[in-house]
This record gives C-alpha cells, sequence and structure tokens, in this order.
C-alpha cells in the first residue's frame, strides 16, 4: 500500500461509539487480520478480562495482561492483536465524546502510554460497568433517552480509566526532543486553535521553524502540523454541534472563521457529511 489507511469512526457508527466483546482467540486474531496495518481517527480502548492480548503499536509491542485497560491515541499506527484465551471489551470512541479532563489525562503520556493494570476492586466494578453499557449500547436506539443512557455510562467507564492512569503513572522517562515539542505544541494548540490557525505561528511560539515543527510532529505522530489544527478546529466544532443550539454561523465565528461558508466546506471536507446533517445525525 502507498499510505497507511486512517478508519474513520463516522464511517462505521453514527453515535460516536462503538463497543464489541471478544470471547475467543479466533475472532480476535481473524479481526486484527482483517483490519491490517491502519490509523484511527478516535480513541480506542481495550478492556482485557482473562488471559493475555498482545498488540503493536507504532512499531513496539505491548502485552496487555489480564484485568487491565489499554488505550490508542488517534492517530497512532496499530495492526494486529494476539490472544492467548483472551477475553474482554474492545471501545471505539469518538473524540468528542471524551470529556476535556480526561482526555488531558490521556493526551497526557508524551511517551507510548502503557496498559493499565486495574485492582481488584477496580477490575469488579469495570466488569459491571461493561456489561452495564453492553446492554444500554444494544438497547433500541429509538427508545427515549437512549444516547443519555449509553453516554452517561461511557462516562462512568472514562472516568475509571482516567483515574487508573492518574495514579499509575510509573517510572518517568526522558522524552526526545520530537516528543517534547509535539507535547508542548499539543499544549499551545488547545489554547489557541480558535485565533492561530498558521503552522508558522505554533513554530514561532516555541521558538523554532515551522518545517522543523512539521518534522517533529510527522515523526512523533505520523500527520503533519495542519492535520493537528484542523482536527482541534473541528472537535470543538463537533462539541457546539452536538452540546449547544448554535446556529452553524455563530459556531463558525466562535471558532475565528469569519465566512461561515468556508467553515462549513472546510468540516464536509474533513468529515465528508455537513454540520448540520452532522448535529441531525447525533440527535436522532
Amino acid at each position: 500500500m502507498k499510505h497507511i489507511p486512517l478508519h474513520k469512526i463516522s464511517e462505521r457508527v453514527n453515535i460516536g461509539l462503538e463497543i464489541r466483546y471478544y470471547g475467543s482467540h479466533e475472532k480476535i486474531q481473524r479481526d486484527g487480520d482483517m483490519l491490517g496495518v491502519h490509523r484511527d481517527d478516535h480513541f480506542i480502548f481495550f478492556v482485557i478480562e482473562e488471559g493475555e492480548a498482545e498488540i503493536m503499536v507504532d512499531f513496539t509491542h505491548l502485552d496487555l495482561p489480564e484485568q487491565s485497560i489499554y488505550y490508542m491515541l488517534p492517530g497512532q499506527v496499530h495492526h494486529r492483536i494476539r490472544s492467548d484465551n483472551g477475553r474482554g471489551w474492545f471501545l471505539a470512541i469518538d473524540t468528542g465524546l471524551i470529556p476535556k479532563e480526561y482526555r488531558d489525562v490521556f493526551d497526557d503520556q508524551l511517551l507510548l502510554q502503557q496498559p493499565c493494570k486495574l485492582t481488584v476492586e477496580k477490575y469488579l466494578e469495570c466488569y459491571k460497568l461493561m456489561r452495564l453499557l453492553n446492554d444500554a449500547y444494544l438497547q433500541q436506539t429509538e427508545g427515549p433517552f437512549y444516547l443519555q443512557m449509553v453516554y452517561s455510562l461511557l462516562n462512568y467507564f472514562l472516568g475509571i480509566a482516567a483515574t487508573c492512569y492518574c495514579i499509575n503513572t510509573g517510572a518517568q522517562k526522558t522524552a526526545s526532543r520530537p516528543n517534547l515539542i509535539a507535547y508542548d505544541f499539543k499544549k499551545l494548540l488547545a489554547e489557541n486553535y480558535k485565533t492561530e490557525k498558521s503552522p508558522s505561528a505554533y513554530a514561532a511560539m516555541l521558538n523554532i521553524s515551522a518545517p522543523y515543527l512539521n518534522e517533529a510532529l510527522k515523526k512523533v505522530t505520523g500527520l503533519p502540523v495542519t492535520y493537528w489544527i484542523t482536527h482541534e478546529i473541528l472537535l470543538e466544532a463537533k462539541r457546539l454541534l452536538f452540546y449547544t443550539d448554535l446556529t452553524v454561523k455563530e459556531i463558525a465565528h466562535q471558532l475565528g472563521y469569519e465566512d461561515h461558508t468556508y467553515f462549513s466546506r472546510l468540516f464536509k471536507s474533513s468529515e465528508n457529511t455537513t454540520p448540520l446533517a452532522f448535529r441531525n445525525s447525533y440527535r436522532k
């Protein structure tokens, strides 16, 4: 292949969430082989209940032990899940559904995040929660308060995962120069994306050249500066479209676009749908 495929959650589900339970080695292996090497535009979480699994993320082999949680960030390259009698849960979650305080925890890893081993108490809590979440997820989508119930349980799970990673920091490691630049860029981007949309502006804030910033980000994430700027803008746009009743024009202005038609074209080009169609698909 000439490029690494980017899988979009919007092409599989219309509520920003996908849940699957894996109860056999063969099923995990078959699905992993079918997907091949790829990136995702969303978060992936694994909850390993029994046995062990192995996954390769950004050229690093990771062992996922039983009674543990692991997540992958949008843009990370991964492939082929191996399992030894492994049983557990797979969750694909649109970034816009993750509260900012939890997302800050998950994004705060300078190096490749490691599996988080759950305590016995937290595992039992997570075990019960995953079944409740799956039951709610499988209900009729036309039912009253379907999304509210599913998203409430999802937030509960994300809180468990964020707490686990907060208290399970492990040994501190020295980050490379590109890792530090990527980390500082992400912090600056979160603070300035509404007013600054030029790669050169962020490079100036970091006292480096724009080409060097782009090189560092591509080395760490596999994606250029422009991708991450657009990603941050559209992430906030999705939040505003879902959680507020602001018009598309008002949202465009909040995000720093005087020309709301340009903003709409940008949204459609990236998401393959218009802002209003996105809003309607999530609210039905």
